[in-house]
């Protein structure tokens, strides 16, 4: 199938805009004056390298084909857990990750995003509240985004016959859970139609 995916809510991005983020983690953890002076200095840098960003190639934003591949994992298993009427008559599907990983290709490797005409890719900053051992925290995330009405195009091959109505009704579900960070708030819902 070939398909075209509008997103009726910005999408967040999910790559560290730091390569070296989890060397700088550890290193941030070292307890030394000198250090902690040092990260002060360079704040402006760690809340760049902070941000997450969207995967880019000559310049384009877009996402990997395991994004999607990954989109099609969340909304089975949600969809495994739905009652049986609001399946739309499909069966609990079993093994559903191994038929995914082993049935299911999406092509190109890297899809290319295509914003509304004048529309830049923005950012999102939002709490990230966690209950931990030491009681509760919060902390500010900061994303790229892309807005409303950006289109992705892709096609996706089904190697087994049982899976087409799942990759149908897993696509609608992208209006309820979309891709991206933070879909549990709404961000990436999208609509999608077969060109």
């Amino acid at each position: 199938m070939k398909i075209e995916i509008t997103l009726i809510e910005e999408m967040l991005g999910t790559k560290a805009a730091d390569p070296e983020v989890f060397a700088t983690f550890i290193a941030s953890k070292a307890p030394d004056d000198d250090k902690r002076r040092e990260e002060i200095e360079t704040a402006d840098a760690r809340e760049q390298s902070g941000t997450t960003i969207f995967h880019k190639q000559n310049g384009n934003v877009g996402l990997w084909d395991y994004q999607i591949k990954g989109f099609f994992k969340d909304a089975c298993g949600a969809m495994n857990r739905f009652d049986k009427e609001m399946r739309g008559g499909l069966e609990k599907l079993s093994a559903y990750k191994t038929k995914i990983d082993g049935c299911i290709f999406v092509f190109p490797r890297f899809i290319t995003m295509t914003l509304p005409p004048g529309e830049p890719v923005g950012l999102c900053e939002r709490p990230l509240r966690a209950e931990t051992a030491q009681g509760p925290r919060v902390s500010v995330c900061r994303s790229e985004t892309v807005p409303v009405g950006t289109m992705i195009q892709c096609e996706i091959q089904i190697m087994s016959k049982e899976l087409n109505p799942y990759v149908s009704a897993w696509l609608d579900y992208g209006k309820l859970r979309g891709l991206g960070q933070w879909r549990n708030s709404g961000k990436g819902r999208f609509l999608w139609t077969a060109v």
